[in-house]
């Protein structure tokens, strides 16, 4: 979470919400419900309030129209995702299947089409929350792992690659490769992807585990065409070829 101050008195903060949508009802919907359910929630009707409100630190999840006046929401996921590491989730009336991959392709975590069910939507956002919150301290061999050159820190939830540098990981990217490194040598099913990041299985055309390996390859692999780090098995899901040891 972003609000330092909360972490420095030990209080645990309410999670930061800011809903980004040019229509005041459901700016109003949004906030009325999830401000009832323990969420502090920000609300911006267009591209320029939200980039004051991220410059403004303390916002952990974004839900973004992608219809806004003046500023495409895609390319404002584009920006969020270069500028900010919080999480995404679009929430749109766009509800083909290309306006969600390139969603998520751009670096959304999660996808809602509108009209929206909130208790779906709570959930939603309550599993991206849970991917960025703090991984629970672990036995200190288990902190760090190392794998074809890489480092990869489960307590500061970061990625460094060959060279020493930090690889720059998305919450849901960090989450999905962390579930890669722990089963070397496993296939893990679509499904089983989908149910432990999202707590949900993968619909007949939810593309969100194949688009996040996708980016994955592009940022660990020497070459995304020919992966050798997070192979696909025909018909079953992926698995992490590399071995994986304690740093």
């Amino acid at each position: 979470m972003s609000s330092t101050h909360h972490r420095e008195t030990g209080a645990t903060p309410a999670p930061h919400l800011l809903v980004v949508d040019d229509e005041a009802e459901i700016r109003a919907l949004i906030q009325r419900y999830f401000g009832a359910r323990g969420f502090r929630v920000s609300a911006a009707a267009d591209g320029a309030t939200l980039r004051a409100a991220i410059a403004a630190d303390g916002v952990d999840v974004v839900l973004l129209d992608l219809g806004l006046p003046g500023e495409d929401g895609l390319e404002l996921t584009r920006w969020l995702r270069q500028h900010w590491q919080g999480a995404i989730v679009i929430v749109s009336g766009r509800g083909e299947a290309v306006d969600r991959v390139v969603g998520l392709e751009l670096g959304a975590d999660d996808y809602v089409t509108k009209p929206f069910d909130l208790r779906e939507l709570l959930a939603r956002v309550r599993s991206v929350l849970r991917r960025v919150a703090p991984t629970p301290k672990a036995a200190p061999a288990r902190d760090v792992l190392a794998f074809a050159g890489f480092r990869l820190d489960t307590r500061a939830r970061r990625l460094t690659g060959r060279d020493g540098t930090e690889v720059p990981l998305t919450s849901g990217e960090f989450a999905l490769l962390a579930l890669l490194v722990a089963a070397p040598g496993r296939v893990l099913s679509r499904d089983q992807l989908m149910a432990r990041l999202h707590g949900r299985d993968a619909g007949p055309y939810d593309r969100a585990i194949d688009v996040q390996i996708g980016r994955l390859r592009r940022k660990i692999e020497k070459d995304p065409a020919h992966p050798q780090l997070i192979k696909s098995v025909r018909g079953a899901g992926y698995l992490f070829a590399a071995e994986v040891a304690p740093a």
